[in-house]
């Protein structure tokens, strides 16, 4: 029997209903939606509003629910309009009467919000956990290349030399930044928002206190209205969703030029090699649609609940989904990824990458910032022209541009001291990195 059965005199149309339906998404709420409604009956029973015998049955029942739903031995019926109408539906089967009695002092409004509420809240904890997984490959792996030099691009173009480790403790930054902020996201969901009813409470008196404390969430939403109508927080964790798939995205690009024969870099294990981070790349502006549906759903609705906001769910899912298996994807491929120190090494050894250190070298003997930096230019294109490189120059060739040169140039320019003198926090010199991996691994632990 559908919910609006006793209002109606004619049949809902088919098509309505299939158009109405939501149980082919929201099903996967099925436990949040009876761990709810557990908490309700018991804050029921507890407030005199039905008796313990039935807050007991209900709470006996909804167990057995769950437990078959677990173990597969319970189908969810496609027929049913949600998960919520389903299991009501079913634990009536099983207990009869005091089945009917659950859904006293609540409505399909704040319960569905509560339902989300639990379900995107799980969510993002498994998420970061993912996350983190991810950081500690990257920081597993460029523990084992503090020395690998490699040229550090500007506009594609190799700028500076830096070692592999140094580039992928980057990335460990932009993923401790989404970790953060999906545990602000957390943080202000972190309120229950059952016993708002449809809009304006009820008359009952319930303990709302009760089964916040029940459920684990840190605050009562504030305002009943509030409390059935926002989808703030699923805006906000698909927002934060999508920034991390953006850096999932650039590092996939990555992983591609590094994998290309332009770069070999690295290779990639035969298991991660048919296109998992091209599909990263594609799976980002299907996550990025996800929240644009969200903010487009939500931009025009009045208070309080409006059916739209059914169309919250396949789009938080799908972010939520999506992140989770580029994740689950991305750490293995890191792990089993071979690095080419050679090839980084013979690419950093091209396109003067080490002009920089050449003019530091001619400051640091006394020469004015910008003359150091002409001199240089005049000997880079020096080396253009006549086929070299500045390691291959002759000591006469330094100093028919400027005496100053003597033969400890040839120290200064060396990509492996280029690199160690690097030595300010957060640079690629060695010991520089390994603090930052240790400062990650911290981060980690906290």
């Amino acid at each position: 029997m559908k919910l609006w059965a006793g209002r109606f005199k004619k049949e809902v149309d088919e098509t309505v209903n299939d158009f109405n339906s939501s149980i082919s998404f929201d099903s996967r709420m099925a436990e949040q939606d009876i761990k709810g409604s557990m908490a309700h009956a018991a804050m029921l029973a507890a407030a005199d509003i039905i008796s313990q015998e039935d807050a007991d049955k209900i709470i006996g029942g909804l167990q057995s629910i769950l437990f078959d739903l677990q173990e597969g031995t319970l189908p969810i019926d496609p027929a049913a309009e949600d998960i919520h109408m389903f299991v009501e539906a079913e634990l009536t089967r099983r207990i009869g009467d005091a089945g009917k009695r659950l859904h006293t002092a609540r409505s399909r409004n704040d319960q569905v919000a509560l339902d989300t509420r639990l379900y995107v809240r799980e969510q993002l904890q498994e998420i970061i956990g993912l996350i983190k997984a991810f950081i500690k490959a990257l920081c597993d792996k460029a523990e084992q290349h503090t020395e690998t030099v490699m040229p550090g691009y500007t506009h594609l173009q190799r700028a500076q030399p830096i070692t592999f480790a140094h580039h992928l403790m980057a990335y460990t930054q932009m993923l401790l930044r989404d970790v953060g902020r999906l545990e602000d996201a957390y943080g202000r969901m972190n309120e229950c928002p059952l016993g708002s009813g449809a809009l304006a409470t009820t008359t009952y008196p319930i303990n709302r206190d009760f089964v916040r404390s029940k459920l684990g969430f840190a605050r009562l939403t504030a305002n009943s209205l509030d409390g059935v109508s926002d989808r703030d927080f699923c805006i906000e964790a698909a927002s934060d969703i999508a920034v991390l798939m953006m850096h999932l995205s650039r590092f996939s690009e990555e992983m591609i030029l590094w994998c290309s024969w332009e770069f070999k870099f690295i290779e990639l294990d035969d298991a991660y090699a048919t296109g998992s981070s091209i599909m990263i790349r594609g799976k980002t502006g299907r996550v990025y649609g996800d929240l644009v549906t969200l903010l487009t759903m939500m931009k025009g609705l009045p208070l309080a609940y409006n059916k739209d906001m059914q169309e919250d769910k396949e789009a938080i899912f799908d972010s939520i989904d999506t992140v989770k298996l580029c994740l689950k994807t991305v750490t293995p491929m890191v792990e089993t990824m071979r690095v080419l120190t050679g090839n980084m090494r013979n690419a950093a050894a091209k396109g003067f990458i080490n002009a920089t250190d050449c003019a530091d070298y001619l400051v640091k003997k006394g020469l004015p910032f910008r003359d150091a930096y002409k001199i240089t230019g005049q000997l880079v294109a020096y080396c253009i022209d006549h086929g070299k490189t500045l390691e291959t120059l002759e000591l006469t060739e330094y100093q028919q541009f400027c005496g100053t040169f003597q033969d400890d140039i040839y120290k200064a320019i060396n990509l492996e001291t280029c690199v160690k003198e690097r030595k300010p926090v957060s640079g690629p010199a060695p010991d520089s990195v390994l603090k930052c991996i240790r400062m990650v691994r911290g981060q980690l632990k906290d």
